[in-house]
């Protein structure tokens, strides 16, 4: 069984333990306890419940950070036509059509976000078992199937995350870096806290939201009281 090294032990003594932080609190905690010699990702993991396995309790959907996420995304746009152009004017990474469906077929994905046009999505289907298991499969839902690419790759450059719970009923969301100011990390904290609560399907029994943590990359976790965000 692992065991953490000196450094997080050490940080671990910070955290009181059984302790449900505020967000104000919980933030300045992370902040307080991050001890990596890189600019460590801060995430809010939300334990909520739901069953997944239903089809109407599947809680999903996008938001945009108001403080983005410190750093710009790789945004793949795979279109044809004008909207080449349109994806090139907004900013896109990388742009093309079946020859970047090809490339990525042949193993490359150094890319964090793919928009595609409705009328590629004949070829970008196919890569389903590529880019589904990584999160980058477009999806209607999330905006990024679309004719307005132009929209589209200026939010995804701004600051917009996916939200989704997976198979245990969990949310877990990049909210910035550790260098944020305290301040940006709330804002971009409840943002994200008020879609997901907004987001509580009405077939929903029992709590909803059970549980909330708080933690940078290589760090210990603080808990946030989770009663804050039960509407």
């Amino acid at each position: 069984m692992p065991t953490h090294g000196k450094k997080y032990r050490a940080a671990l003594e910070k955290v009181e333990p059984g302790r449900k932080y505020n967000l104000e609190e919980g933030i300045s905690k992370v902040k307080e306890v991050a001890f990596a010699k890189f600019d460590e990702t801060v995430e809010l993991t939300m334990w909520l419940g739901v069953d997944p396995r239903k089809a109407d309790q599947l809680v999903r959907g996008t938001i945009v950070l108001p403080h983005g996420l410190g750093r710009s995304k790789r945004v793949l746009v795979i279109a044809q036509g004008d909207k080449l152009k349109e994806a090139e004017e907004a900013g896109a990474d990388f742009i093309g059509g079946e020859d970047m469906v090809e490339k990525i077929r042949g193993g490359w994905l150094d890319f964090d976000a793919v928009i595609a046009t409705p009328d590629m999505m004949r070829l970008v289907g196919g890569l389903g078992k590529v880019l589904g298991p990584r999160g980058l499969m477009p999806n209607p839902k999330t905006g990024t199937v679309t004719f307005d690419v132009r929209t589209a790759v200026q939010e995804t450059k701004a600051g917009k995350v996916e939200y989704r719970v997976d198979k245990t009923g969990v949310i877990h969301v990049p909210l910035g870096k550790v260098s944020f100011e305290a301040e940006k990390l709330g804002d971009n904290a409840r943002v994200l806290l008020d879609a997901v609560v907004k987001a509580k399907p009405a077939t929903a029994k029992g709590k909803y939201v059970k549980k909330v943590n708080l933690a940078a990359t290589m760090s210990p976790g603080v808990l946030l009281d989770e009663t804050a965000y039960v509407k």
